[in-house]
């Protein structure tokens, strides 16, 4: 990664886009994070509940937090939204609202960019195709020819939203909505455009990838199949695994000044990337650290100067832990810390860009967000955030994201 930070141009946040199941919206999603309101039960979606196993039985209950419908701005035709995946749905109504919060209807189209944060994010809109159309696959609509790609969502975007520079995917798992956000910052401060937008992707999960993550250990067990809203546990000795939330988010990123704009949120002051060199998901504090340590390095700050870190934080027995001994082997363990995902759950491909938001919207309202469920936490010496909302000026925060195949991203932002 580059650095150092002054030879770059300032990049700050204009405009945040967020669509969950705890909060559709910026105002609706800080209000569920401050209050700790959480969405978790056993999710629904066709496609996403396998069937009832071969040798009897009940069918797999799965916990979750499932979004309801998106709400979609009346300039999207009805013919778009009825051939629309849940994903697209998600990215167009979370799009418009950053679209508009950072009044890009005024900005040259062919100088704006676009980055989706994602890959096989639509998974379960091609099981439910792939089971109707099984006896007669030459029905297929041919939309599937664009519907399975990563780009349809680019596609879908740019024809609602006059982007007109640049529109691609990135995929890094779980950190592929932070690692959206760097490629964002990158293209505005090289100068390829002057406005860019990462987006996180919701990853709609179909059954067969909620299987393999239970098997793999990944995604948490029927442990708490008796109140699936306890499930979800970062950072606690109870976790046993990620619990999903369907996520999306959007991050407009600008050169500072380049138009006349509100307070912007933050300032992107570094960011760092890290590869471990593995298939596996086993996490290394040494790639953890090292990408904080390239983070606050490009970012020109010490540990000490950090007030907040937004972790990965997923459930995970293994990640929890060795996240933990990464910030403690940089230093970090004074910062006030709280779980984004024990509220949301947890986003995958959407997971970086939706902390990014969260960790915004605390800083400009001053107040910490609770960890819901951290009964006895891994390690009592950090200064966790609990059962309720603080007080806490934040000015500088790192934010984490690790994702499957030893990649690991981490910035840091700047309250403007």
């Amino acid at each position: 990664m580059p650095s150092p930070r002054a030879d770059r141009p300032d990049v700050v946040v204009t405009g945040l886009g967020v669509t969950t199941a705890v909060g559709q919206g910026k105002d609706d999603f800080l209000a569920a994070l401050l209050e700790g309101r959480d969405a978790f039960g056993f999710m629904q979606r066709p496609g996403r509940v396998p069937p009832p196993p071969s040798t009897g039985g009940p069918a797999t209950a799965f916990p979750g937090a499932e979004m309801g419908e998106p709400t979609l701005p009346g300039s999207i035709s009805a013919r778009t939204v009825r051939t629309a995946s849940l994903s697209a749905r998600a990215a167009l109504a979370t799009l418009h609202e950053a679209w508009h919060e950072a009044g890009l209807d005024e900005a040259d189209p062919s100088r704006i960019g676009l980055v989706v944060g994602g890959s096989n994010v639509q998974q379960r809109e091609l099981t439910l195709l792939h089971a109707r159309h099984a006896d007669r696959p030459e029905f297929l609509r041919p939309t599937y020819g664009m519907g399975f790609m990563d780009t349809d969502l680019c596609g879908f975007c740019t024809e609602q939203f006059p982007i007109r520079g640049f529109a691609h995917t990135v995929g890094g798992a779980s950190a592929s909505g932070l690692l959206a956000v760097l490629q964002a910052v990158r293209a505005v401060q090289s100068g390829e455009v002057d406005v860019c937008i990462a987006l996180g992707a919701l990853m709609d999960l179909s059954y067969w990838e909620c299987l393999a993550f239970r098997s793999m250990g990944a995604m948490g067990s029927s442990r708490w199949a008796d109140d699936p809203a306890a499930a979800c546990r970062p950072f606690d000795r109870g976790h046993d695994g990620f619990v999903f939330g369907e996520t999306c988010a959007a991050v407009v990123v600008e050169r500072a000044g380049a138009r006349r704009h509100p307070a912007p949120y933050g300032r992107f002051l570094g960011g760092g990337r890290a590869l471990d060199g593995t298939r596996n998901p086993h996490p290394s504090v040494e790639g953890e650290a090292a990408v904080v340590r390239t983070a606050l390095g490009e970012a020109g700050l010490s540990a000490s100067d950090i007030d907040y870190v937004n972790p990965h934080g997923t459930g995970s027995p293994t990640g929890d832990a060795v996240e933990l001994q990464a910030l403690a082997r940089c230093g970090l363990t004074h910062a006030r810390i709280n779980a984004t995902k024990s509220i949301t759950g947890h986003g995958l491909t959407a997971a970086g860009a939706v902390e990014i938001v969260a960790t915004l919207l605390q800083m400009r309202a001053g107040k910490l967000h609770p960890t819901r469920n951290l009964a006895d936490p891994l390690d009592e010496a950090f200064p966790w955030v609990r059962e309720k909302a603080e007080e806490h000026e934040v000015r500088t925060a790192v934010s984490l994201s690790m994702g499957f195949g030893g990649i690991s991203a981490a910035v840091c932002l700047e309250k403007c």
